[in-house]
């Protein structure tokens, strides 16, 4: 809040459209909004709304209250609770709330195979966060072509541009915290349930919820709301829906036409989807083969462009900091 207060004072800003792109500024921003309205335009959500993305207890609880498929979910409160949870499948540990957990590990998510690893990372868990933020959830089978998305700007309960993805390849390869390799397609299935959730939510702005087919029964099963800009965003643009440009218009008052990504656009962080492939050859999980071949046909990089390469050139320069810091 004082840097958004010192910037708005420094470069003459009153006016200027906020676009959060982190999951802590989303909710800094939602739960000052009033104050920061005084200032700039927000077009992010009230904090009633984006709790109930930033609190992964309630987007479930939601969720299935509406019939929504989402992974089978636990809420253990003590390690004796964790009796009653079926391992007839993997699990994982993750947190109600990332940013409690995420900066602490480094982590989204923990895989358990059995009882005795549920209960080892139970307790390192908590170690870190509350018992009750806990959630432990099953493992949805299928790599990379499982992952799906819907991404939006909703208005008035309404999608005015749209575009539904597979995220064919995420950093890293198990629990992502990041897309690599993402590719338009049509997937009017996730529309319905996806608006559903998100007019109950009164949800207004970008958005992007992530899915995963499930590969035992071909069902969908909501994984995550993000309420913010997202990392693959410009792959709208390039397929006919500049989110940006939608939400900055609107919020000036200026008109904007509904309009739907085509299919067939493809999109790349060569920067972290390369090392991410060098690691899952050597383990045997991707062939050097398959991985050149998909690499055929990118419309649009993360961050390289031929009339501004100067960010692609930093980023380079900045590979060996991100991989001790971050793992890239």
């Amino acid at each position: 809040m004082d840097a958004l207060h010192e910037a708005a004072r420094r470069f003459g800003l009153d006016g200027w459209v906020l676009f959060p792109t982190r999951e802590e500024t989303v909710a800094a921003v939602a739960q000052n909004r009033d104050e920061l309205a005084r200032t700039f335009r927000v077009p992010t959500p009230t904090w009633e709304t984006v709790e109930v993305a930033w609190d992964k207890r309630q987007t479930y609880q939601v969720a299935e209250r509406l019939g929504i498929g989402v992974p089978r979910c636990w809420f253990p409160r003590s390690e004796a609770d964790l009796a009653e949870i079926a391992l007839d499948s993997p699990v994982i540990i993750k947190p109600a709330i990332k940013e409690h957990f995420f900066y602490d590990t480094g982590a989204k998510a923990w895989r358990a195979n059995d009882r005795a690893e549920l209960v080892e990372k139970f307790r390192l868990a908590t170690k870190i966060i509350p018992a009750d933020e806990v959630i432990v959830q099953e493992l949805v089978p299928g790599g990379g072509d499982r992952q799906l998305a819907y991404c939006a700007f909703v208005k008035d309960g309404e999608p005015v541009g749209s575009m539904t993805v597979v995220r064919r390849r995420q950093h890293p390869s198990d629990f992502g915290r990041a897309s690599t390799l993402v590719e338009t397609v049509d997937l009017p299935e996730l529309e319905e349930p996806s608006l559903r959730l998100l007019r109950e939510m009164n949800y207004y702005g970008l958005v992007e919820l992530e899915y995963k087919r499930d590969e035992r029964d071909g069902a969908v099963k909501l994984l995550d709301v993000n309420a913010r800009t997202w990392g693959y965003h410009s792959l709208g643009a390039a397929a006919g829906v500049d989110f940006p440009t939608l939400l900055f218009r609107d919020q000036m008052g200026l008109s904007v036409e509904p309009c739907r990504a085509r299919a067939g656009v493809r999109w790349a962080r060569l920067a972290t989807d390369m090392p991410n492939a060098v690691r899952d050859i050597s383990k045997r999980r991707l062939r050097a083969r398959d991985y050149l071949r998909s690499l055929r046909g990118i419309d649009v990089g993360a961050v390289w462009s031929t009339d501004d390469p100067l960010p692609a050139v930093a980023e380079v320069g900045l590979l060996p900091f991100l991989a001790v810091r971050r793992g890239l």
